[in-house]
């Protein structure tokens, strides 16, 4: 029952700041030079970790990009999006959560539904205060 009353607590404070995390959508350059779209953010439903914030990102043409990266480019640019776009947004707005996941899709899928045609590449993070710590699904 602690644990629901906190929960509720922490929903109803990101609710509150669900404005402040959407801020400066819009085109965002990667460091391998690939373009994504800040599409959304899911922080209504807890993951493992508890309290966990997921930030959606779209590219368009994701397929024939991941044909031409390999594995450590790819990491570096979720690792950026944690990095430089999640953490801002995530610095005042309440309670922190204990998990940042990463999404690039090539469209939007609702969450927690199947799309086969879909590509789609996630990361999870520890967010601290050097960065974001990889934590591997």
């Amino acid at each position: 029952m602690r644990f629901a009353t906190r929960w509720k607590g922490a929903a109803l404070a990101l609710l509150c700041a669900t404005p402040a995390l959407a801020e400066g959508a819009g085109v965002i350059a990667l460091p391998s030079g690939r373009e994504v779209a800040f599409h959304d953010v899911i922080w209504s439903e807890p993951g493992p970790a508890g309290l966990t914030l997921r930030f959606r990102f779209l590219e368009p043409d994701l397929a024939r990009a991941l044909e031409a990266m390999d594995y450590d480019t790819l990491e570096a640019d979720m690792a950026y999006l944690c990095e430089a776009y999640a953490l801002e947004r995530i610095a005042n707005t309440g309670p922190q959560p204990n998990q940042v996941v990463i999404s690039v899709s090539n469209r939007p899928v609702d969450f927690g539904d199947t799309d086969p045609d879909a590509v789609q590449v996630f990361e999870a993070y520890t967010p601290g205060a050097d960065g974001c710590i990889w934590e591997g699904f």
